[in-house]
């Protein structure tokens, strides 16, 4: 091997084991001085699936909307790919970071479905064919490729999310960051996004009140309490510590069992 082979292996292995996301130390207040975050510390691999819970109030927002820079000013640092979430980066940090918001109609607002996933990338520059293939494959990575022409008003709720996590997908971020997005999905459409969610090839960080959603899609789950994280380990470990569950008002379903559910049984 030449010094050269060498640098580029060490690069290589580096930038592998460089986390999807870092934040250390994150505390955060709101201007009328409630404290929402203190001095969170959380690292996401990447191509890990974590979800995130916990109690309304928690400081799951506040954490998420520092993620691409939306808040900012607290203590602490974010990374993304090894990138500060800073002024001068926001522009690559909002391309690799995609929220999808739990309304699919905050995200929706052009004449066709074709229009909206070219929406992000034709702003970032990308144009002809190759913006067209960009929204292709978004749409194919969703199961909605025959919908591009349609109105997204004329389409299912479910079939909106769907589109609103492709609009994300077409900017080919490298954390996709879901607010609840099992709500209000009936039990196939459930299935049918969490196999898509399954299948995408970027790092997933899933917030939600749905319990059986999370062990389904997230090996890994933490727990946000009162601006603090009181818990990070295997899901089904968490969800079967009932002194946890209680502590944290997180409550299973009537009748689910954590410690006997089936792998990829959502909306069986």
């Amino acid at each position: 091997m030449t010094a050269a082979d060498h640098d580029t292996t060490a690069t290589s292995s580096r930038t592998h084991a460089t986390p999807s996301l870092d934040v250390a130390g994150l505390a955060y207040a709101y201007p009328d001085g409630h404290q929402a975050l203190f001095g969170v510390d959380l690292r996401v691999a990447r191509g890990e699936r974590v979800a995130l819970l916990g109690p309304n109030g928690a400081g799951k927002t506040t954490l998420v909307l520092h993620l691409n820079g939306i808040l900012g000013g607290g203590l602490g640092t974010v990374r993304v790919a090894g990138l500060p979430v800073e002024k001068r980066n926001l522009a690559e940090i909002r391309r690799r970071v995609g929220i999808v918001f739990q309304d699919p109609d905050d995200q929706l607002f052009m004449p066709t479905v074709r229009e909206d996933v070219a929406f992000g990338p034709a702003a970032a520059g990308l144009r002809g064919a190759e913006l067209a293939a960009c929204v292709d494959k978004a749409l194919a990575q969703v199961g909605m490729a025959g919908y591009a022409d349609r109105p997204p008003h004329h389409l299912s709720f479910g079939q909106r999310r769907r589109v609103a996590v492709a609009t994300v997908l077409a900017m080919e971020p490298e954390i996709l960051v879901l607010d609840e997005p099992s709500s209000n999905l009936d039990p196939a459409s459930r299935r049918e996004l969490a196999d898509i969610l399954r299948s995408l090839d970027v790092t997933v960080l899933m917030v939600t009140h749905d319990l059986p959603y999370a062990l389904e899609l997230c090996e890994r789950s933490v727990v946000l309490s009162e601006g603090v994280i009181t818990a990070d380990g295997p899901t089904r470990d968490l969800l079967c510590d009932e002194n946890l569950m209680r502590a944290h008002r997180l409550e299973l379903p009537f009748g689910f069992d954590p410690r006997t559910a089936r792998p990829n049984a959502v909306g069986a």
